[in-house]
């Protein structure tokens, strides 16, 4: 069937209707779509507040931060589902991560989205330290869009971080009570196997000290930014204690111990098989 000429220019100018948009001084015509792209997001990345929910959405909307995110302590319901704030387009910066560095990217504003969980961190007591828990409201909030999040940007597991681990030089949040096992039992983010840890244990008393290189090697593998030069120095015992807050939040005192290696090498089996190197002999 041949296609006459004014046919022809009325298929043209239907097409140019939906692709044309008139930005004023010239017409963007997006008809033509290129296939070598991918996406600005590639990591999720946990905060916490510090401040109560009102304090905190007045800071970040008027201050020098920004989240694209803030899951409230009390989500309120809407239609039976928890009201969670967006405060910044997720195709856009915002300002959470600051000097931070994981698996190679340095920056992660630029390629994260962030989410602040409205709680207050640690508390100091006469009686001591402790921290502020993560209600189960707040946690079925987090954890609906966390999937959300790393279902349609294809995030991998390791690439779901707290602020502490792209940054553990200056910060310790999400802090040693956030959820890490539940969103990993929902889908979200890493989690070693306990019986791989075990198989690497190898019936050691978990405190033993390790070798301090081997084990700076182990997490800059994971993605940590640390040396690894085998000197048990502050800055490699904050990283240290950034990862045994994320995946051994009973002990995060940063000491070089044997279940802190098993447990790297265990994700490292799991997440990163072809550069983790060992794989661990039958229990």
């Amino acid at each position: 069937m041949r296609v006459g000429a004014f046919a022809l220019v009325a298929l043209l100018a239907a097409a140019c209707s939906t692709t044309a948009v008139d930005r004023g001084n010239y017409i963007a015509d997006s008809r033509y779509q290129a296939q070598n792209v991918d996406s600005r997001v590639r990591f999720l990345v946990m905060h916490y507040t510090e401040i109560d929910e009102a304090q905190s959405l007045r800071v970040l909307t008027t201050e020098g931060v920004s989240v694209h995110y803030v899951v409230p302590d009390a989500p309120q319901l809407r239609n039976g589902k928890p009201v969670i704030w967006q405060l910044v387009p997720e195709s856009q910066r915002a300002w959470h991560a600051g000097v931070s560095y994981w698996q190679g990217t340095t920056e992660l504003n630029a390629a994260s989205i962030g989410i602040e969980n409205v709680n207050l961190g640690p508390v100091d007591t006469p009686q001591g330290r402790s921290w502020q828990p993560y209600p189960p409201a707040q946690v079925d909030a987090l954890i609906r869009l966390a999937k959300d999040i790393v279902t349609r940007y294809n995030i991998p597991p390791t690439r779901v971080v707290g602020h502490s681990d792209i940054a553990p030089q200056r910060k310790i949040d999400p802090g040693p009570v956030f959820p890490w096992k539940q969103l990993y039992d929902a889908g979200v983010g890493a989690w070693p196997d306990a019986s791989v840890v075990s198989a690497h244990l190898a019936g050691r008393d978990p405190s033993m000290p390790v070798d301090i290189r081997g084990l700076q090697q182990k997490l800059a593998r994971y993605g940590y930014e640390t040396a690894t030069d085998g000197v048990l120095d502050e800055r490699t015992k904050r990283v240290f204690a950034a990862f045994q807050m994320h995946f051994r939040p009973r002990d995060y005192t940063g000491n070089p111990d044997a279940e802190t290696d098993a447990i790297a090498q265990a994700l490292l089996d799991k997440y990163m098989p072809k550069e983790g190197g060992e794989t661990p002999s039958a229990p």
